[in-house]
This record gives C-alpha cells, structure tokens and sequence, in this order.
C-alpha cells in the first residue's frame, strides 16, 4: 500500500555525495599520492595562546617527526609577525604558510592574517574566510580537514584563547580516531577555547602545554617507525573479552559484539596515550582504574551526526515516504518514530521538522500527532539533545528558512523551539540488551549497523521487523544494507537505503529480545583476568581466602550486594520475581529479621556487630552460624560500605535440640522459642521506631528550610517587582531624555545644514581658529587664498601657504584675542588681487572667547576703478 504510493510518486533523485563519510571505522590507510606519509599536527590558539605555543614548541626536539600547522587568530588589518615570535622559542624551522605549499615533517607552517589554512592532497590551502568574524573560525576548518585527509594520523591541540573555535573540529579530529590533546584550563590565559573543547567531546588529554608537547613525542616515538597499513594483528580473543567484560562490569553494556577492529583501534588509542606495550597490560590498568574504563566507553562511542545528512536521502523521505506513510492514517492519529542511535539529536530534530514541514504542505484534514523515540547509549549525548541548544556551527547547514521556523537565537547558539522539542522523548538505550519501541511506522538506524558484527546485525534486523507496523519503514544509512533479509523488507525505489515491512512472518528460531543476554553474575562480579606472573606470596594468601576465609558479602548502605567472597549459597539464594541482589532480599529462613536489625545497627555504631548461635535452614538442614556486620570506614575505596560475614559452627551444635528444662512440657519449649522471636520483633520494632523518629526529625527540619526558602524567594520576589517597576520608571525617563537628546540633534542638524548654506551663499572666505590659531572651520571660499584641504583641521595657520601678502596676520590675530577688538586691512594679493582682511573675536553662545574669526571681501572690482579714477583725474 505504502510502496505502492511510493513508486507513483517517485521522482528520478541525482547521485548521492557521500553522506557517511565522516562515519567510516577508523582504521589507517596507506597514504595515497600526494597525501602526507607523517602525522601533521594542528595547533589552535586566541587570546593568551602565544605564551602557550612557546612552552608548547619549546619541549619539542628539532625532529619530532610531524608537521604542525599554527592557527592564531591575528588581526587581518596588521602585517603577521607570528612566525619570528615563534622561532625563538623553538629549534624547528617556522615559516608563514603559502598556498599549494608541500608540507615537510620537523616544520613550523603559521597561517597569514586574514585567511582560512586548510590542507588537501598533502599540500596546504590558503582561502579568503567566508562571511563575517561571528562565522569565522580558521581552526574548525583547519582540524576538519585534517580529520578528512589524514583520519588517525591527525592531531588537534587546543591552546588559550576566547570563544569555542576548535570544539567542533577537535570533536572531528576524534571520531575519525585520531589524538586530540587540550591545554588544562587553569593554565591557560583565558579558558572558554579549552572548556569548550573538552565540554564538545573526550580529549585523551588535558594538561599543560609542556605536558602536551611530552604526550604528543611519546605517540609519535611509539608510532614513527609503525608503516601506515592494514590492522596489526588481533590480540587473543580472551584478552579481548576481558576488556569488554570490564566494561560491561562498569557501564552496563556489552562491546564484545562490536567490530572486533573499530574496539580494538579504539584500545590502541587509549594503551598509547597509557603507554601500554600490550594489551594484556591494559587490560590490568583497567581493572584497577574506574575512570579509564569511563574514558575507553567514551573512545567507543561514535558520535557523529549532522542535521540532514545526506541530504537527497532526506529529501525522498520528506516527498515520497512521508506523504504514504501520512496517508495511512486519513483519520489522523499518533504516527510513531524510533531514531535509533540519535547521539546528539540532530537526526531526530530533522525528522520532526521533515514530518511538519511535509503536513504543512499537504494540509491533512485530521492531522497526526507525532511521537519521535530518539535513545543513544551516551548518557552526556543524550542529555545534549534533552536541552535542544546546538551551536553556530551545528546548525550552518540548515537553509535560514528553516533556522528561522525551528530555532530561535540563545547565546551564541541556537535552541529548538518548543513545538518541536515536544514531539521527541530522549532515553538512554542499549539495542542489544534493551527492550524496543513497537508499533512503529518509521524506524531510523542510520550508521549504527556499520559498527556490529555480522551476528548482531543478524539479529537486530528481525528486531526491527518485529517493531514496525504493516507498511512500516526502515531507514538507513548509506553504508548499511537487509542484508540477506529480503523476506522481511523490500526496498523502495530510488537510492537511498529505505525500506518497506514485509507481511511476512520472522523464520522460526529468530532472537528478538533481548538480543545479548545477561552475563553470570560472577562475570559482572569478577572478569576474567590475564593469568598474572608467579607471586608465592599472592597464591598463598588466596588459597588462605579460598579455604579458610569465612564467606563473606560486601554491600552498599542500601544492601545491595557488590561482592562475594567464598561461597554464600548456604545463607543467601534469589529472589523469587524479578532479579534482586540485595542481601536482605536474598537473606534465607531465619537469618531475615536478625540481619536487617544487626545491619542497621552497624550503620550507627563503628564497632562490628556479632549475632551468635543464629539458626539457618539450608538445603542441607538447620545450620548454626554466627553473623558479623560491620560498616567499613578504611581503607578510602571502601569508605562507606558495609561487610557481612558468616561463619558456621560445629554441626554437632546445629543438630543439638534446643534446650529446655527436665520435664518441662513441650508447649513450653514453644512458648521459650515464641518469646525469643518476640524479643527478636521487639528489638526490629524498637530499631524502625526510632529510624523513623529520626528521619521525621529530618523531614521537619527540611520542611522548615523549604518554608525558609519559600520566604526568601517571596521575599527576593517582591525585591525583584519593586526593582522592575523601578527599572520602567526610569527606562520611561531615559526614554523622555532621549526624546529630547533626540530633538535637539535635529535641531542642531538643521541649524548646522542653515549656517552651511549662509556661508556657502554669502560667497565670503572665512576662517574660523581656536585660541592657538589652529584652523576649526572654514569655507570653501577661503581655498582660493589658502592652500587647505579638509585633513588641515587642527593645523596651526602658519603651516598653511597662503596667496595673501600679510605677514602680520599672526600678529594681529593674537592681538585681537587679547585685546578683543577686531582688526580690518586691505592687502593685496597674487595676480593683482585685493581683499579687506577682517579679524574679529569668536563668542560663543555663553559670552566666551574660543578664538578668532577672519573673513576676506574681495575689492579687488573696486581699486580697479580707484585706480582708474585716480589716473582720469590726473
């Protein structure tokens, strides 16, 4: 049905470009023709960052083996001196990039003022930077390329400086499983470069400059005489095993159904920056090290997404799918969505966007409501995409009709608006260990499956059938495939992977969920570790634990259990229901009530607690055991846990009766057992009663604060009204003064235009000079006496060559400013010129002296006739 209206309405799509690209498995390739056979180093820095690329290249030796290229951000109106700061901090040749220049390992190559550096074919690129400063940032564009080129042999270092430059690119840098190295904040001049970076991603290192320089000689020494080529040969599979079994122990998923190749290159990054010869020895750092596990789970995550990636495969689900799949639902309805492994959520904004922009264009008469599933195993990914706040860069690929409808500004980024972020729910999600979404009609997994075995792709598929609707479809990326499932899915016309449910049931025997089932307790507990060198003393001491240690259980406060010693299975057995590995569930017939009152007191007290002669039913019979439970305050690893130990007493003591009195009848007996379990209620009543009076006492207290705080907000509230109503007031009066300020510039704008035009039309030259004689103002009629150009503002008249014979004119005019009576002369000129020079005090509005105003009237008409008259009368 759905497949049917999309083969009618199906258009001819061009060639794809290559929309996944950024998501191939890291793996180093040969070098191909022009490319550079040596890791190129890339060094982005801002304010602050020229001290910091000191210290950086000052570590450096004069042959490190790589080509660093330098990114500062310098000003374009100011010739570059970058390179000679820099050569005298460091033994390697600097120099000022060119375009197409050849890059050579052991140089220095900065980038020039005012230009974008990229590199391409193994030759640098040098761009004028598109747009303006807000969209510039030459270090993104610098490590994205170099992601692209070089893939794992590239390197991105963030230095001081201002902004988020680099974030991205590092982030790019990263995924494509190259070394990122971030300068520590608290070191650098200004930290926002460096905290962005190590906010966008999971830099291998963040440390001082000098520290970085020793870091990045350390890979490249391990590295330099390593042939760029096919993967290094597996490590055994056990070794393998142990690390996902460690990880698995530690965040709860399961790696070991991975590529073998993508987990191991990712290993490889983390034992170098450990500088692990093997991974065996890794694997032994990690099993002493939570916080490396938490870095190699983030190694593996692959994060990379972009708003409508592939941008044609969009465009066939927004005109072809997306209108069938619509029209399965005429009466409108819930349409249901699953963007599997959304990482930051840019794929699930686009398809909210995708699906209202198409029922915007086809106005449905009932329209559908939409539900937009988005999960990612990463935690810090997920809650990226909860907050719907993407940067600059993020979002440079939507058209600004778009960012216009569905985002609105924030900072210096962009947040999704609120009909939109309504539609999608995020969650954290493991595909092979949790429950799907069902009754899907669209299903996105795209660029998950190029990172799963063959087996789990296998098995995932008929997942995926089983979750989508009749009609259904799946999407995917351009690198993935069915597979061999044909029978499951038929693909749809066109080029991009999508794909329609098949009204086929799944073969007999094909898994759904959950797709990895769950490890014994004892892997989770205890992985399997590479057997260590002989230690006489260790095989001692854990043959000693082994067979003569009491079984014992650590656990939290809450009681739940965080490890075994020996075997408990006499004292402790599951749950019936749901799988619960809590002590005081797991707690057999008898041990219940004197372990949850023993354990409470221990959490009260520093000293052990002891319970003896405790009856037990096992399996085997009754058994007679002393309790231990004691709360741990050393050593520090253990602070705050509680350990339980259990220890047997002689079985002749568990088959001896109770005892009881000669002749004493056997109601009696009971009536004493009776008593003692009452004692043992009274004791568990007395311990409830008073955790509970305590934590009444600390609800009022903390009821109290809330009503405390509950008055400081009113309180800070009313502050706020009043300071708000205080802040209109005087925006009302700023905005009056304004008015005003306003009035009068066009006041003295028209005065100003007025006092222009009288001079201009008068036609007389006039000067105007301050109290030093240094020219303020004059007309255009005085250019044909004085040789002025409009820069001769503020010169002092006497540097200006004039046509008029007046050599006292500096004289008089000083004369007139003390004696503040004017002067009038008539002097000649060049070419027979004469003008009746004027000297005359300036006043201004407030009856002050502010220099002195000359004007000069041409009378040279009038001497001409004086004279002519003169020589008639003669």
């Amino acid at each position: 049905m759905v497949r049917r209206g999309l083969e009618m309405g199906r258009r001819e799509q061009a060639q794809r470009t290559g929309g996944t690209a950024a998501k191939r498995p890291v793996a180093a390739a040969l070098p191909g023709p022009g490319e550079a056979a040596f890791p190129v180093v890339g060094l982005g820095a801002s304010a602050g960052g020229l001290e910091a690329l000191g210290d950086f290249l000052s570590h450096l030796p004069e042959n490190p083996g790589a080509a660093l290229l330098v990114v500062q951000h310098l000003d374009p109106r100011r010739p570059g001196i970058l390179p000679e700061l820099l050569q005298r901090s460091t033994r390697l040749g600097v120099r000022e990039a060119r375009d197409r220049q050849e890059l050579r390992p052991n140089e220095v190559y900065v980038i020039p003022p005012g230009k974008d550096l990229t590199l391409s074919g193994g030759r640098l690129r040098l761009a004028d930077p598109p747009g303006g400063p807000a969209q510039h940032r030459p270090i993104d564009l610098l490590f994205r390329s170099l992601a692209a080129e070089l893939g794992p042999r590239a390197v991105g270092i963030v230095l001081s400086g201002m902004g988020s430059d680099g974030a991205q690119g590092l982030r790019a840098i990263l995924d494509q499983g190259g070394l990122t190295l971030v300068q520590d904040p608290a070191t650098a001049l200004f930290d926002s470069m460096p905290l962005s970076a190590i906010q966008e991603g999971s830099p291998h290192l963040v440390a001082a400059p000098a520290t970085l320089a020793e870091a990045l000689l350390d890979q490249l020494t391990r590295t330099r005489h390593v042939p760029p080529g096919p993967l290094p040969a597996e490590p055994p599979p056990s070794v393998l095993e142990t690390v996902c079994a460690l990880l698995r122990a530690h965040t709860g998923h399961d790696f070991s159904r991975y590529k073998k190749t993508t987990v191991y290159r990712r290993i490889e990054r983390r034992m170098g920056i450990h500088a692990c010869p093997s991974i065996a020895d890794y694997a032994r750092h990690l099993a002493g090290n939570p916080q490396e596990v938490d870095l190699l789970f983030k190694e593996l995550l692959i994060g990379v997404t972009s708003f409508f990636r592939d941008p044609e495969a969009w465009q066939q689900l927004s005109e072809e799918v997306l209108p069938a799949l619509l029209a399965a639902h005429p009466g409108g309805g819930g349409f249901r969505a699953w963007v599997a492994g959304c990482s930051t959520g840019e794929e699930a904004y686009s398809l909210a966007m995708a699906f209202k922009e198409v029922q915007e264009r086809l106005r449905p008469a009932v329209p559908c409501t939409l539900q937009i599933f988005a999960t990612d195993l990463d935690l810090d990914a997920i809650e990226k995409a909860r907050q719907g706040l993407f940067s600059a860069q993020a979002v440079e690929g939507l058209s600004p009709d778009r960012l216009s409808a569905w985002f609105r500004p924030d900072g210096e980024g962009y947040r999704v608006r609120k009909e939109l972020r309504e539609m999608l729910v995020f969650a954290p999600q493991d595909v092979n260990l949790d429950p799907p979404f069902i009754k899907l009609d669209l299903l996105l997994c795209r660029n998950l499956l190029i990172y799963l075995s063959p087996e789990l792709q296998k098995q995932l598929l008929p997942l995926f059938h089983f979750c989508l609707k009749p009609g259904g479809v799946l999407f995917l990326g351009s690198a993935e495939s069915i597979g061999s499932f044909s029978d499951l899915f038929a693909p749809l016309p066109g080029k991009a992977r999508l794909y329609q449910r098949q009204e086929t049931s799944p073969a007999s025997g094909r898994a759904l969920f959950p797709i990895t089932p769950p490890l014994p307790r004892e892997t989770l507990r205890e992985p399997p570790m590479p057997t260590p060198t002989g230690n006489l003393q260790m095989l001692a001491e854990q043959a000693l634990l082994q067979r003569y240690a009491p079984p014992a259980v650590l656990a939290s406060r809450s009681g739940d259990i965080l490890y075994i010693s020996g075997r408990t299975g006499k004292y402790l057995e599951p749950a019936v229901g749901k799988a619960n590995w809590n002590v005081f569930a797991m707690a057999r017939e008898g041990l219940q009530v004197d372990l949850t009152v023993a354990f409470r007191k221990a959490l009260g007290q520093a000293e052990p607690v002891v319970v003896r002669a405790l009856r037990v039913e096992t399996n085997g019979g009754p058994q007679l055991i002393d309790l231990t439970v004691q709360a741990l305050a050393t050593p520090e690893a253990l602070q705050g846990l509680v350990l339980v130990v259990f220890s047997d007493l002689p079985a002749a003591e568990a088959a001896r009766p109770a005892p009881r009195r000669k002749g004493a009848p056997v109601a009696e007996v009971r009536l004493l057992d009776l008593e003692r379990e009452l004692a043992a209620a009274m004791d568990e009543l007395r311990s409830a009663r008073e955790e509970m009076q305590t934590s009444q006492e600390e609800l009022k207290a903390t009821n109290e604060e809330l009503q405390s705080t509950n008055e400081e907000l009113q309180s800070t509230n009313e502050e706020l009204t009043t300071s708000k109503e205080e802040l209109q007031s005087m925006n009302e009066e700023l905005q009056t003064v304004n008015a005003e300020q306003q009035a009068r510039v066009d006041e003295l704008s028209a005065t100003n235009n007025d006092m222009k035009n009288l001079l201009d039309a008068t036609d007389i030259a006039t000067l105007f000079l301050d109290e030093s004689l240094n020219i303020r103002r004059f007309t255009h009629g005085a250019t044909r006496l004085f040789k002025l150009i409009p820069g001769d503002v503020g010169r002092p008249l006497t540097d200006i060559a004039t046509d008029l014979d007046y050599p006292d004119l500096i004289p008089d005019a000083r004369e007139v400013l003390r004696t503040l009576a004017y002067c009038e002369k008539e002097l000649p000129a060049l070419q027979g010129s004469w003008f009746t020079v004027r000297i005359l005090p300036y006043r201004t509005v407030e009856n002050a002296i502010g220099g002195v105003v000359l004007t000069f009237f041409d009378i040279t008409r009038a001497k001409v006739l004086e004279t002519k008259l003169r020589q008639a009368a003669r």
